[in-house]
């Protein structure tokens, strides 16, 4: 039986300047999320995205969501 189900990429990264995380999808056009918690931002990455895919015109049903976190860090 074919799934219905939809993989995107979600992207974590951590600016230290601006104190907040910052998430972003090559695959969903307009995906531009920000919060001081990351836990808050991939909360509102999944209340955003469903909204986000029906106006790319991309199947929001069943999407499962893969968040990759980054972090930069300067050696001593």
């Amino acid at each position: 039986m074919p799934s219905n189900e939809s993989e995107y990429v979600i992207k974590i990264t951590w600016d230290a300047e601006a104190g907040v995380w910052i998430a972003l999808s090559e695959e969903t056009v307009g995906l531009a999320l920000e919060s001081g918690s990351l836990d808050a931002l991939m909360e509102r990455v999944r209340f955003a995205l469903p909204e986000l895919l029906e106006l790319n015109h991309l199947p929001a049903a069943d999407a499962i969501l893969f968040f990759v976190e980054r972090r930069e860090r300067l050696s001593a």
